[in-house]
């Protein structure tokens, strides 16, 4: 009977002490606020600005792909962009598979080197 009266007034005191639900659920939002500034908004911001990038693509302007080739864009249609690597030498690309626009003149000192 002694040990059953101890196990009782032991049990009594930490039904209290239960976290609230804020306090449980505080680290989880707190980490997921972390990956979202550090993780997701950079990425949703980097493509935004290669689909602007890609949509504002016009002829002559000079673009390196994700293959890496490096090219003069010759004609823009609705999903393809052609374009000239070398003279004479011209390849058709899907207008997504473009990485970065060049600056002006930057096949032109390729060439030359």
């Amino acid at each position: 009977m002694f040990f059953i009266s101890d196990a009782m007034a032991d049990a009594a005191p930490t039904a209290a002490q239960q976290p609230s639900l804020i306090a449980t659920f505080l680290p989880l939002i707190l980490i997921f606020g972390v990956m979202y500034f550090l993780l997701i908004r950079p990425q949703v911001k980097r493509q935004k600005e290669l689909k602007k990038l890609v949509e504002s693509i016009e002829k002559g302007d000079e673009i390196i792909t994700n293959g890496g080739l490096l090219g003069r864009v010759v004609k823009v249609t609705e999903a393809f962009l052609i374009i000239e690597v070398a003279d004479n030498v011209t390849m058709v690309v899907q207008r997504n598979a473009v990485a970065t626009v060049m600056p002006k003149g930057t096949l032109k000192d390729t060439r030359e080197a």
